[in-house]
């Protein structure tokens, strides 16, 4: 079992798939599915790739994941040629290791055997495989869902193979993600000779101290599943760095990352209310990236965490922290989702890897899932 599951992550991170790019990747996975029986429909969109692969029939089971990676950085940053997969001390070199190329191997190989094992199984298994998970998002898990919505077709449980393991396997999963709203906020001034100032409008000078008032502005306290929704400044910018310049704007960008305790729309009423009662130019624009969502107890993540204590002897964590996941696109079926995957320890980092270990107990809990739900 090992060394196919590690044969099949060398495949997979051989290929330089940056987002949104497959090159290949999903050709490995349509093959090795549609050898086990598998039907699947391609539904590729511009430069992104995705398939949604079927088998069986009842209560649908759909493994989530992505096939694109991050840029690798600086190539000489890494020990190893990032696409060029090393195997040293029971570790797995190698960009996409555990985001996400060693979990899709290990669905792929716990498939291979649940079907082996238990060939009269009781529902429908299934996979959803896109490669626009680390870019933008907009052509791929999101269209494919649809189309499922367009068929009228059911995901009841969904794993997403995300990396949300923080020691060991299994000692972390989520049950769900907070929404994130991104504001792009432009202030506007009067640019002017800084020796000046009576004759220039500082954007700064009148922004600083609305920043602070939006950064303490209440929002809401959480609940048992999400922790309060959280204000940062990810960009701020002005000017050109001329030091006898007073610019003429400033750029300002803000993320939320909120809770169900509060909506998108309460959040941006809040924001403008404060800008317009302190009578400033400006000009802003809204991007949501995800909603929040909960899968509360139930079939799926009783499954779940009966199927870690089996293989690992540990009892899981439930989460929802973290940043957002393809999982926000599958919440609007009403299925049951959990995140399970690696080790997140390396991901998006140089030298990203994984233990060889780590590959064969995920596919055994992969596996246990399956039987637990359909036997």
């Amino acid at each position: 079992m090992i060394c196919l599951i590690t044969e099949l992550t060398k495949k997979l991170i051989k290929i330089p798939s940056i987002s949104p790019r497959d090159l290949g990747c999903q050709d490995i996975m349509i093959d090795f599915l549609s050898n086990l029986g598998f039907e699947i429909k391609e539904i590729n969109i511009n430069h992104t790739r995705n398939f949604w692969a079927t088998k069986g029939s009842g209560k649908t089971l759909t493994f989530l994941g992505h096939t694109d990676v991050v840029p690798p950085g600086n190539y000489q940053d890494w020990n190893h040629h990032p696409f060029d997969p090393i195997i040293k001390n029971g570790i797995l070199f190698g960009r996409g290791a555990a985001d996400m190329k060693g979990a899709l191997a290990s669905m792929l190989v716990a498939t291979k055997q649940f079907l082996e094992r238990y060939p009269n199984y009781q529902g429908r298994l299934s996979f959803l495989i896109t490669s626009d998970e680390e870019s933008s998002a907009v052509d791929g898990t999101k269209k494919v869902v649809d189309y499922l919505i367009s068929k009228k077709d059911i995901i009841d449980y969904c794993i997403v193979g995300e990396p949300t393991s923080n020691i060991e396997i299994g000692d972390c999963i989520k049950n769900g993600r907070r929404g994130s709203l991104t504001a792009d906020l432009e202030i506007f001034g009067v640019q002017g000779h800084i020796a000046y100032p009576h004759l220039a409008d500082n954007p700064i000078h009148k922004g600083l101290p609305i920043i602070l008032k939006i950064l303490s502005m209440p929002l809401d306290n959480g609940n048992d599943f999400f922790t309060p929704t959280s204000i940062n400044i990810s960009n701020i910018h002005s000017g050109e760095g001329n030091n006898n310049v007073i610019p003429g704007t400033l750029f300002v960008q803000f993320n939320f990352r909120f809770s169900n305790e509060i909506s998108k729309e309460k959040i941006i009423l809040k924001f403008e209310k404060i800008l317009k009662k302190n009578n400033i130019n400006y000009s802003i624009k809204w991007n949501l990236s995800g909603l929040p969502f909960i899968t509360k107890k139930g079939v799926l993540i009783k499954s779940v965490i009966k199927s870690i204590f089996y293989i690992t002897k540990k009892t899981p964590i439930l989460s929802t922290d973290g940043g957002t996941s393809d999982g926000r696109f599958i919440a609007p079926l009403n299925s049951q989702i959990v995140e399970l995957g690696l080790v997140n320890s390396t991901i998006h980092k140089v030298n990203e890897c994984v233990k060889i270990s780590d590959l064969k107990i995920l596919t055994l809990i992969y596996k246990n899932i399956m039987k637990n739900l359909f036997i």
